[in-house]
């Protein structure tokens, strides 16, 4: 019986600025150190945009608003760019995340994932942003459907979910469980490229339509990584029903 595991992996962590080398390393030696062990594991990984996708959405803002450089004849035909400009942002990640396996993710990163395969070699498949209107959370969550994974693991560079912002507010508490309908009221329910929220309102209502968990922890903790894949006790946040 296969153990597939869909993990998206946030760009805040693959590429915080620069690629994270170290994180990079230690993150494909621990999933790849899980994946030994079993011949039934396989992993999905979905690769987010991160820092790499806010800088040139920043950049095509500023074209647009301070140096009157990118005309456009609506608000919708911006955020459709900034949301491609950040969709490409995840590829290029996704690619260094795939290259990171070598051997073991010989399929190309998939970037639709409603015609990803029913079966893929190697023991690890990458995916990406596919279209624009959600980021590549959404993606995760229609992978873990289409494959049968009941949840998502969501790393990003915070620990756990918050009651409210922790960067405004000092008193906000880091939350251990939440359900899906206080988590959907706390991010609401639109999409804005480049917005910062714990995991993709988009994806947030998708998954909790299908009845998915997703665990938010921080992904930089390898060790913790390790709990979570093993059914541990780890630190993070869990959204469930």
């Amino acid at each position: 019986m296969q153990n597939i595991k869909v993990i998206s992996v946030g760009g805040s962590i693959i590429a915080p600025d620069l690629p994270d080398e170290v994180f990079l390393a230690s993150f494909t030696n621990t999933t790849i150190d899980w994946l030994k062990e079993d011949n039934g594991r396989r992993l999905i990984l979905v690769a987010g945009g991160g820092a790499t996708a806010r800088h040139y959405q920043t950049a095509l803002e500023n074209l647009s608003t301070k140096h009157k450089a990118a005309s456009f004849d609506n608000e919708q035909d911006v955020s459709t760019a900034a949301d491609w400009i950040g969709i490409m942002a995840t590829r290029l990640n996704a690619e260094l995340l795939r290259a990171c396996f070598g051997r073991l993710a010989p399929s190309p990163v998939i970037t639709d994932p409603t015609v990803a395969p029913e079966v893929w070699k190697g023991d690890v498949l990458v995916a990406a942003g596919w279209k624009p209107g959600f980021s590549s959370d959404n993606d995760a969550v229609i992978l873990a459907e289409k494959y049968g994974a009941k949840e998502v693991i969501n790393l990003s560079n915070i620990d756990y979910v918050y009651d409210k912002d922790p960067k405004k507010n000092p008193d906000a508490k880091p939350l251990d469980r939440i359900s899906w309908a206080d988590f959907c009221a706390m991010v609401g329910d639109k999409w804005v490229p480049g917005m910062n929220a714990p995991f993709d309102p988009i994806a947030s209502k998708k998954a909790a339509e299908l009845g998915l968990t997703v665990i938010c922890a921080s992904g930089c903790d390898v060790d913790n990584l390790r709990l979570i894949l093993d059914n541990g006790d780890y630190r993070g946040t869990t959204i469930a029903s």
